[in-house]
């Protein structure tokens, strides 16, 4: 589905189309979070998992790349799994794209029922439950805490801290929260030195004043959320998104990550009172270029933490 995703995008953008999905720019972010998931957090998780099987929960779970790089990475061998996600698209999706790279990774496949799914060989059993809901809705119907709750790339779009003792009620052991963003854009090279500040300074303000909630700087305010609720914070590191070309090209799918992300800027300022219009009209085309040509460099500063409860 990746490949597939990724010809249909190659042949609109050689007919000068973009087309923004956001299923797509899951798949094309594996290969940027795989890199960044800091593996010093990775490991303290490892050695302070339950014996298997467990249950685990996450949160925010988009289409379950988080739950294939489990697998991918030998962390998880016999669990119950239950992708949480409110976009029924994604859910969707999940569905559809769980199986079909389980196949291509050597892996059995059982269709248990519409909502569950089962992924198995010789050494790994993992039973997967979709559940297209949102997050605090999920958290009042749950009847049965996890042994791990993940939140990947999640936490920054909610109302903090007054989130954190409801999201942490879903674990009676263990919170793995990934990737959450921390402060800092970086876009190289230059286009305009002063505009490329006003840009990322208003790109911050506006996960500031998101009306479901968001912080610019969730990452390091972690830190203080998780003692408040309680938890006690076991590791905790950087999970920068890094994203360069290799000889003008960018690795796996990643061209189209880079335009999603401009996509993100776009939709995030377009109109905004406190920005020339045209002005970014033409910085936004000039980052295409740049993605284009194989030449623009993004940095996305990010923290992972692993807490106990």
């Amino acid at each position: 589905m990746c490949h597939a995703a990724s010809v249909t995008y190659k042949y609109l953008k050689s007919k000068g189309i973009m087309e923004y999905s956001f299923s797509h720019y899951l798949l094309s972010k594996q290969s940027v979070d795989d890199r960044a998931l800091n593996q010093n957090v990775l490991h303290v998780l490892k050695t302070n998992l339950p014996a298997a099987p467990i249950r685990i929960i996450e949160v925010g779970a988009g289409i379950g790349t988080m739950l294939t790089r489990l697998v991918r990475w030998d962390v998880l061998t016999k669990a119950d799994y239950v992708l949480v996600d409110e976009m029924a698209q994604n859910i969707q999706t999940a569905r559809e794209w769980i199986p079909l790279w389980a196949v291509e990774s050597g892996l059995g496949v059982e269709k248990i029922e519409h909502d569950q799914l089962r992924v198995f060989d010789q050494t790994r059993d993992i039973r997967i439950h979709f559940e297209c809901a949102d997050v605090f809705d999920f958290i009042q119907k749950n009847k049965t805490p996890a042994d791990l709750l993940i939140a990947h790339a999640f936490l920054d779009l909610l109302p903090m801290p007054e989130s954190m003792p409801s999201l942490l009620a879903l674990t009676r052991h263990l919170a793995w929260l990934t990737v959450n963003f921390d402060g800092v854009t970086s876009l190289e090279p230059t286009v305009n030195a002063a505009l490329d500040d006003q840009i990322e300074r208003l790109y911050h303000a506006t996960m500031d004043t998101r009306p479901t909630g968001g912080d610019s700087r969730a990452g390091r305010h972690l830190f203080s959320h998780l003692q408040k609720a309680g938890a006690d914070v076991l590791a905790a590191g950087a999970s920068d998104w890094v994203v360069h070309p290799v000889n003008k090209k960018y690795p796996a799918d990643e061209e189209y990550f880079l335009n999603f992300i401009l996509h993100f800027f776009e939709e995030s300022l377009t109109g905004h009172a406190g920005l020339d219009g045209s002005a970014f009209v033409n910085w936004l085309e000039k980052r295409r270029a740049q993605i284009e040509r194989g030449e623009l460099v993004y940095i996305a500063h990010q923290m992972d933490f692993l807490a106990k409860v």
